[in-house]
């Protein structure tokens, strides 16, 4: 706890008290003003608002947390009694050990107190002894052992629940962390062995194409330690991907990509589309098919919309990783960064295989 908040709750905790003890001397004040109260009443009173005020800290920060918390109830209620009867007596017997009562009870009758030497205040002896358990005293004890019981309670559930709630977040974060750590050398590996796939026919494409990668390494090194990106940039990633795809592509493939909508102002998850486009690639291409690719992100109201189509042809991209980590992984992502917020579907149709996504931002 910072020293700020020390000072206020202390702050706090003293404006409270002083509400508590003056504010019903306030209210009857009109009445009090004929009252006459001697000295040991006073100091009588006085010990009792200690004493209150040293139970309610005693309770709530030694007996709930040791006692209450752990389920030990029977050592519980027994220190709760005992603190009833201590306050029920000794604050009188302190108070009348500080100042000398005017009156002493003998016979069951008040007399003058013949050892009192202060000025007397009491024009008359009470007319009746005050009760073993005096019912004020003991209301007032009950309504701070409640209030005070319930404070410290509500306090270590809501720290409790806020723990919780911090690690849950951060088991999250170190998922997804882990998640998005993984995406970058799966993509990289299949892009490599495309660039390989170039150089070992000598292609002229082999220089733009590492060109294109270092624009992807780019983006990915700058902008994916980020949450959230600019829908735009994530469009931008997939074309500069498309493109370097293409180089290895035939007459025999058809690609289309389109990005329509409000690509400019949304935000999107990195990544979260590039496997369902590298796996068009891996499995929508073939250098004997006639085949097509069309890929698709558009934008309405909250909601972005992708769409990856793609013919299944013969695997024949051999270098390719042949391994579902990169679909998965973007489910789990989806799971974590979108919950309830995604719908995700893929059919296959006519020997289509079809994705369709939509993300609620």
């Amino acid at each position: 706890m910072t020293n700020d908040k020390k000072i206020i709750t202390v702050f706090t905790h003293m404006v409270a008290w002083a509400c508590f003890f003056f504010v019903p001397y306030l209210v009857f004040f009109p009445r009090l003003r004929e009252f006459s109260m001697s000295d040991n009443m006073l100091a009588t009173i006085i010990c009792n608002n200690v004493f209150i005020v040293l139970f309610y800290y005693f309770n709530t920060h030694v007996l709930v947390p040791k006692l209450l918390i752990n389920k030990r109830w029977g050592w519980y209620i027994l220190s709760i009694a005992a603190c009833l009867t201590a306050f029920l007596f000794l604050p009188k017997e302190i108070a009348n050990l500080i100042v000398e009562p005017e009156f002493i009870r003998q016979n069951n009758e008040f007399i003058r107190n013949p050892d009192f030497k202060g000025t007397p205040k009491l024009t008359r002896a009470p007319r009746r002894a005050r009760p073993i358990a005096d019912p004020y005293n003991t209301v007032l004890f009950l309504l701070v052992f409640a209030f005070g019981t319930c404070i410290s309670v509500t306090q270590r559930w809501l720290r409790t629940e806020q723990t919780k709630k911090e690690t849950e977040n951060e088991k999250l974060n170190t998922e997804l962390s882990f998640l998005k750590s993984q995406v970058n050398p799966h993509f990289f590996f299949n892009t490599l062995n495309n660039i390989y796939s170039l150089a070992v026919v000598r292609s002229e494409k082999t220089a733009p194409a590492v060109m294109k990668l270092s624009s992807i390494m780019r983006y990915i090194l700058t902008e994916t330690e980020r949450d959230l990106v600019p829908l735009n940039n994530e469009v931008d990633f997939i074309h500069n991907f498309i493109e370097l795809q293409q180089v290895r592509l035939t007459d025999k493939v058809t690609l289309h990509f389109s990005a329509k909508g409000d690509v400019d102002t949304m935000l999107i998850a990195p990544l979260m589309f590039i496997p369902f486009v590298e796996n068009a690639f891996k499995y929508g291409v073939s250098t004997k098919e006639v085949s097509k690719i069309d890929i698709s992100i558009d934008t309405k109201d909250n909601i972005i919309y992708f769409s990856a189509t793609n013919n299944i042809v013969a695997a024949d991209n051999s270098l390719m990783e042949n391994t579902g980590i990169g679909i998965n992984n973007v489910k789990r992502r989806l799971e974590l960064m979108y919950p309830d917020r995604h719908k995700l579907i893929t059919t296959i149709e006519n020997n289509i295989y079809i994705v369709k996504l939509e993300i609620t931002t």
